[in-house]
């Protein structure tokens, strides 16, 4: 369980601050729900109950595993799926289990094919472009909180780790 003032990775929202764990009621149900806000934008509240087990939130990386994902770039990512729909969802059900790992070699497979797509002239569907910097988005902020840099350092350290890896390839 989470504590107030956590900082956590909610979904599609990123990096998002608990501002508060209370007992709310909808529909005649109480329950008790985090109360959170995500760091970009402070406006936002988002209610997720506290027993939820179809919303993937996850603590901040430390330092040591964030470490370990960056040098994950340096070796190719995933297999890369023929099929679009099942590229989609098999990505999507590795991406929903939290793994930040799991979710980084996707990532790299992803951008490997972005580079290639690009070099031949040939367009990547916007379906992997969408789950790409969807990833990015959250991936690339949880790893620069973590390794106390920005986000646009964490964007090129990990396309130099491609590019080079794919040069000695």
């Amino acid at each position: 369980m989470f504590n107030v003032g956590d900082l956590i990775i909610y979904s599609a929202h990123g990096i998002c601050h608990i501002d508060d764990i209370c007992e709310k009621t909808y529909n005649d149900v109480t329950k008790k729900y985090y109360v959170l806000h995500p760091l970009d934008n402070a406006k936002v509240s988002i209610n997720i109950p506290v027993d939820s087990h179809t919303v993937v939130m996850l603590d901040m990386l430390d330092q040591d595993e964030a470490k370990v994902i960056m040098e994950l770039f340096k070796s190719p990512g995933v297999s890369w799926i023929e099929n679009n729909n099942l590229r989609k969802k098999t990505y999507t059900d590795i991406i929903n289990t939290g793994d930040r790992r799991e979710i980084s070699k996707i990532l790299n497979t992803l951008m490997r094919k972005k580079m290639e797509t690009d070099l031949t002239k040939e367009k990547l569907l916007d379906q992997d472009i969408q789950q790409m910097y969807s990833i990015q988005q959250i991936l690339f902020r949880d790893l620069s909180h973590s390794l106390h840099t920005s986000v646009e350092s964490i964007r090129q350290q990990v396309s130099h780790s491609l590019k080079s890896s794919m040069q000695t390839t």
